[in-house]
C-alpha cells in the first residue's frame, strides 16, 4: 500500500534515484489558505546536506504544487505536489546491484517482487519521506486554524538521554536536540560513529497540543493505534511509545492512573489518549529509530545467487537517521490528527445538525 488515511488520504510516489517523488493529498477541505513558503520551510527542515551530522547528498527539495489550489486557497480537489531529484549519484550503488546490504530492505524487496531498484534503495529509501513532509505541512496548516500544534525533537542519541524537553531549543538546534546540556555529547557520539564509518540510533519525542476530546474510533481506528502505525511506517523506526510507554508495564495501577478533578487530569501517564480516544491532554510519543544501516565497514552478506561474500558500501548516508526523521514524525502526526478531526465531525447528531442546519 502506498496510501494512508481515511477522510484525509495521501498517496506518495517516486524513488530515491528516480526523476522525482511526490504525493497526492485528497480530502483537504476547500478554502484552506495554502502557504507555499511554509510548506517549503518544512521541507527545508528535512532536506539533506545541511550539516556534517547528515548525509552529504545536497537536494534543494523544491516543492511544486500541481493541482488542488486556486488563488492561494485549496479547492477541495486532490492536491498534487512534486519534488524533483537533482543530485543523484547512482554509480555509487553499482557495486551492490546483485548484493544484499545488511539491515536494508534489499533482501525482502527482492524476494517479494523478484526485482529491486538498487540505486539508493529505490522505493524503500527514506528519500520518499520528503513527500510525506509536503503532505504533512498542509495538514499542519489545517490544524493551525484549530489551534492545534505539533512539536518534536531528539531526546536520545546513542543512549545519551535528554533530561529536559525544550522544544523551542530543538527547533533551532542543528540536530534538533531537546536538551541543550546533552546536545554536545550527542553531537560527539554522532561524529565519532561517522568517523569510524559507523552509525548511531536515536529517539524522537513528539508533542501534540490543543487536541480536543474525542479524536479516535473505539476499536479498529484508535488514535494511539493509528499514530503508532504512522510512526512505524517511517523508515528505520523500530518502536513507538505513547505516554509512559514501556514504563507503564512496571508501574502500579495506583501510580499509572491519571486521576481527575474538575479542572482536568492531575497527571498524563496515558500520553493524552484513553481507550484509543483523545482526552484533551497533550499527546506525547517517543519514536525509536535504529542506527542507519548504510555504514562503510566491511560486512558479511550474500548476493542474488545466494553466494557468501564480504563487501564495503559506497555512497552518502546519514550517520544518525533520527535527526531528519523527527521532522517526518511531526508530519505523520499532523496527517493523523487532521484525518481524525475530519472523521470526528460526524460522530454525533449534534455535530451533524450544527453543520447542516
Amino acid at each position: 500500500m502506498n496510501s494512508f488515511g481515511q477522510k484525509l488520504r495521501f498517496s506518495t510516489f517516486g524513488e530515491s534515484h528516480g526523476t522525482a517523488l511526490g504525493c497526492i493529498l485528497d480530502g483537504v477541505p476547500a478554502g484552506l489558505k495554502i502557504d507555499e513558503e511554509y510548506i517549503q520551510s518544512e521541507l527545508d527542515r528535512r532536506k539533506p546536506g545541511k550539516s556534517e551530522f547528515e548525509t552529504a547528498r545536497k537536494e534543494a527539495d523544491k516543492v511544486e504544487i500541481l493541482s488542488g489550489t486556486f488563488e492561494g486557497l485549496s479547492t477541495g480537489t486532490p492536491i498534487a505536489m512534486v519534488i524533483y531529484n537533482t543530485n543523484q549519484k547512482s554509480k555509487d550503488y553499482s557495486n551492490i546491484k546483485d548484493v544484499f546490504r545488511p539491515g536494508h530492505a534489499d533482501f525482502t524487496y527482492f524476494h517479494k517482487y523478484g526485482i529491486r531498484d538498487y540505486r539508493g534503495g529505490g522505493r524503500s529509501s527514506a528519500r520518499e519521506t520528503a513527500a510525506r513532509v509536503a503532505a504533512g505541512a498542509i495538514a499542519k496548516l489545517m490544524l493551525k486554524t484549530l489551534d492545534i500544534e505539533i512539536f518534536s525533537g531528539i531526546c536520545e542519541v546513542a543512549g545519551i538521554k535528554s533530561e529536559d524537553f525544550n522544544y523551542p531549543h530543538a527547533k533551532n538546534s542543528i540536530i534538533y536536540a531537546l536538551d541543550k546540556n546533552k546536545e554536545e555529547a550527542q553531537k560527539e557520539a554522532i561524529l565519532e560513529a561517522k568517523n569510524n564509518h559507523d552509525s548511531v540510533g536515536g529517539v524522537s519525542r513528539v508533542l501534540i497540543i490543543g487536541t480536543p476530546i474525542g479524536l479516535g474510533q473505539p476499536l479498529y481506528y484508535k488514535l494511539d493505534g493509528v499514530l503508532a502505525d504512522a510512526m512505524m511506517g517511517i523508515n528505520a523506526v523500530k518502536a513507538v511509545e505513547i505516554g509512559d510507554g514501556v514504563l507503564s508495564a512496571s508501574a502500579l495501577g495506583s501510580a499509572n492512573n491519571d486521576e481527575i478533578r474538575q479542572n482536568g487530569f492531575e497527571s498524563n501517564h496515558a500520553g493524552g489518549i484513553l481507550g484509543g480516544i483523545s482526552n484533551g491532554e497533550d499527546i506525547v510519543m517517543n519514536v525509536y529509530f535504529k542506527p542507519t544501516p548504510s555504514i562503510f565497514k566491511e560486512q558479511h552478506t550474500i548476493n542474488t545467487q545466494n553466494e557468501e561474500l564480504d563487501f564495503a558500501l559506497k555512497g552518502r548516508h546519514d550517520p544518525c537517521v533520527a535527526i531528519r526523521g523527527t521532522v517526518v514524525c511531526e508530519s505523520m502526526a499532523a496527517l493523523v490528527i487532521a484525518d481524525m478531526i475530519l472523521l470526528n465531525m460526524g460522530s454525533n447528531m449534534d455535530g451533524i445538525k450544527k453543520y447542516y442546519k
